[in-house]
């Protein structure tokens, strides 16, 4: 835990971008700043995972993931700052995810109808033609 005498040590972002190196990895998560350099050999999913993020915000990333409270309380551990809040707005999220959205025009005959639709005729053809196997 943080003692609340403690002041938080902010690093600029053109700081930590500077650490990518094998030398010295920096991530950001949630305008945290962890130093990762002494665990990327022992991360689970690969020190190349870290390395991609590397100098950079890999929130994303780190929640897509669906990391478990075992590997939040270790990441903790790696906290040695936060990202400076002026530089907060230059990682923000992008507007648009990798995931394509469904269209909210989208109706409930194409969702449920056509592939009903669709079943049923499978189902006609398939008695019609085990029918005349008989």
């Amino acid at each position: 835990m943080e003692d609340k005498g403690q002041s938080v040590k902010y690093y600029r972002l053109s700081e930590i971008e500077e650490r990518n190196s094998f030398k010295s990895t920096w991530i950001i998560i949630n305008h945290k700043v962890y130093d990762v350099t002494k665990f990327l050999e022992e991360h689970p999913g690969g020190e190349e995972v870290l390395r991609e993020q590397a100098g950079g915000d890999a929130t994303e990333s780190f929640e897509d993931v669906g990391h478990s409270s075992d590997a939040r309380e270790m990441a903790a551990s790696m906290v040695i700052g936060e990202l400076h809040p002026d530089d907060r707005p230059k990682i923000a999220k992008p507007s648009e995810s990798l995931a394509n959205p469904v269209e909210e025009t989208s109706s409930w005959w194409t969702n449920w109808i056509i592939p009903a639709l669709a079943a049923a005729f499978v189902t006609v053809l398939y008695r019609i033609y085990t029918s005349e196997e008989q």
